[in-house]
């Protein structure tokens, strides 16, 4: 009931139209029992006459049947119309507060949650619930309704035939109850949460195909996705292995009716009871048993969907259970550009300890600081504390005075540009790409920036020029021309904060001397905050942050922290090594 309530509340005006499915499938149900009771009398009549002119009358019980019967047919379609007209508006809205609510979501959700499960939370459980509620549901009303009608009737035509029908059905219902009690629930639990992770493992390893092919792998060398269908595979087999022998005796029982009333039938003949009656009754009752076990098997499916309605809908409020970041009452407006970090502590959900520590610095409007240090250290965090992807723990985060979190989040993002190491470009034209960053830029400020990030030699090479469309319908561009475009949008947009995070960190010697000319021009006059793993270029920035383990352990000039001899003096060695490793293997292939 939790779980249909909850549903529920997708349905909106269209509430009143599931209620109103059950009362016709109700309908339908009683429906389809008529034609068995009139068949009954036609029997009767056939064997044991009591009218006058038998043969009006079983021609008159043959149409009702008819009518019974189609009568019946209509009013489960219109019970499942107004099933699958609820059903669509719950899928619908479903998807729609779904999306809803991830647009509201911090920027570093994205993180931390792939598109592929996403998908799989909100696509493909909006489509679980309507499954049920379109074709399980209308069953409820004739699952509840129907075995108390056959209840009744069958202990109104003979009690004693009666009680041997009840023999089957509470054995069968007690081995259903079994295999759908807590190991049931369990296994839906594991069975969906084996379908989310294969999914998302499906969908890294359909973008990680080029990888693949280049290298002449298989899909063993994606070891996650190999292993998740071979985990889900395990699980299912258990399972079936499981319940194999409890679910063949249920069948047997269930549909064996017969084994259980001809004895007893015969019995009652050979103790006197009426032969032609006794015949007709036992026909009555064959007809009618079945009725059984559909409802029964109706059941089991019901209470099965209805686990995976209420395990979707869980799931789509555990993704979204993440608080959007608080907006402010009275949103403040920015009157300068500087950035400061002020004792700034930050941790991720669930982790054990700090990824950023008590960090403090000022970067002056106009100037370039650098974050270096080793990998997984916090350079990237603290980049994207700036656009607010996340909330500090404590301390502040401060754009010309004044704290991010008293920003309305359009004056925030208006002010704020970054390229960060993975570039999404939309699947439309290179000129929607671009203005992306400023939707009412002109023809000429797109053309300004395209030549200003170094792009025209991307744009007059394709046949359609700006017009060329991105992805499996257009083009595909490489990494170093992805970052290109981007760029492109940064200019568009024309921030004054720019946030950098490798932007050179997939683009080949050519592209990255085209990207740095388009970083010299995009961060001129800007405040610029940028991470870098080659020393080489941050030589020249005003100030370098040297992060290790959350914190600031030095800062300075290139030239100030290469006489510290230090963390940054180290790794500066490191480069010059490695730069003068690659120039002689070079020197030696020549």
């Amino acid at each position: 009931m939790n779980a249909l309530r909850r549903l529920q509340t997708y349905m909106g005006n269209r509430r009143i139209l599931l209620p109103g499915s059950l009362v016709l499938s109700a309908l339908s149900a009683l429906l389809g029992l008529v034609p068995i009771v009139l068949i009954w009398r036609i029997v009767h009549e056939l064997l044991a006459p009591v009218a006058v002119d038998s043969t009006a009358m079983i021609r008159a019980y043959g149409w009702w049947a008819l009518v019974a019967a189609v009568g019946g047919v209509v009013v489960y379609l219109a019970a499942l119309m107004l099933s699958h007209l609820a059903a669509f508006r719950v899928e619908t809205n479903m998807r729609r507060e779904g999306m809803r609510r991830v647009v509201a979501m911090p920027l570093g959700f994205f993180d931390q949650n792939t598109s592929g499960r996403m998908r799989k939370i909100i696509d493909d459980n909006a489509s679980i619930t309507h499954v049920f509620l379109a074709h399980q549901m209308p069953d409820l009303a004739a699952s509840l309704l129907v075995p108390l009608i056959a209840l009744v009737l069958v202990f109104a035509f003979d009690w004693r035939l009666g009680l041997a029908t009840l023999a089957p059905v509470i054995l069968s219902m007690a081995l259903l109850g079994s295999m759908m009690g807590g190991r049931g629930k369990s296994f839906m639990k594991m069975y969906m949460d084996s379908l989310e992770e294969m999914n998302t493992e499906a969908v890294e390893y359909v973008r990680g195909i080029p990888v693949v092919k280049v290298f002449q792998q298989t899909v063993f060398s994606f070891k996650r996705f190999h292993d998740s269908i071979l985990r889900y595979r395990d699980m299912v087999y258990r399972y079936t292995r499981l319940w194999e022998k409890p679910m063949a005796t249920y069948s047997v029982i269930i549909h064996g009716f017969a084994y259980f009333l001809v004895p007893v039938a015969v019995l009652l003949i050979t103790h006197g009871a009426p032969t032609t009656a006794m015949i007709v009754d036992l026909i009555f009752y064959i007809l009618l048993t079945p009725v059984f076990a559909q409802s029964i098997m109706r059941s089991m499916y019901l209470n099965q969907a209805l686990g995976q309605a209420g395990e979707a809908a869980n799931r789509i409020d555990e993704l979204l259970d993440v608080k959007p970041l608080p907006l402010p009452e009275h949103p403040k407006s920015i009157t300068g550009h500087a950035i400061e970090f002020r004792d700034v502590d930050f941790r991720y959900a669930g982790g054990e300890k700090n990824a950023v520590d008590t960090v403090s610095f000022t970067l002056p409007a106009g100037h370039t600081y650098a974050l270096v240090g080793p990998s997984g250290g916090g350079k990237t965090t603290i980049a994207r504390l700036v656009p607010r992807f996340w909330d500090v723990d404590s301390g502040q985060v401060l754009i010309g005075g004044t704290d991010v979190r008293e920003l309305s989040p359009g004056d925030l993002m208006s002010n704020v540009s970054f390229v960060f190491q993975n570039i999404q470009l939309f699947k439309t034209t290179l000129r929607e790409n671009i203005a992306f960053g400023n939707p009412q830029a002109t023809r000429q400020q797109i053309e300004d920036a395209i030549d200003r990030a170094q792009c025209r030699e991307i744009i007059d090479r394709l046949p359609e020029g700006l017009e060329t469309r991105i992805g499996a319908d257009g083009t595909f561009l490489s990494g170093g021309e992805q970052q290109r475009i981007a760029l492109a949008r940064a200019f568009v947009k024309d921030a004054p904060i720019v946030v950098l995070d490798e932007a050179t960190a997939f683009a080949d010697p050519e592209n990255e001397d085209l990207i740095q000319s388009a970083l010299a021009e995009l961060t001129k006059g800007k405040t610029v905050l940028m991470i870098a793993h080659r020393l080489s270029s941050v030589m020249d920035v005003d100030r370098i942050l040297v992060i290790d383990q959350g914190r600031v352990v030095e800062q300075g000039t290139h030239e100030e922290l290469v006489v510290y001899e230090g963390l940054y003096a180290r790794m500066w060695q490191e480069f010059r090594q490695a730069v003068q490793w690659t120039l002689q293997s070079e020197a030696q292939h020549v």
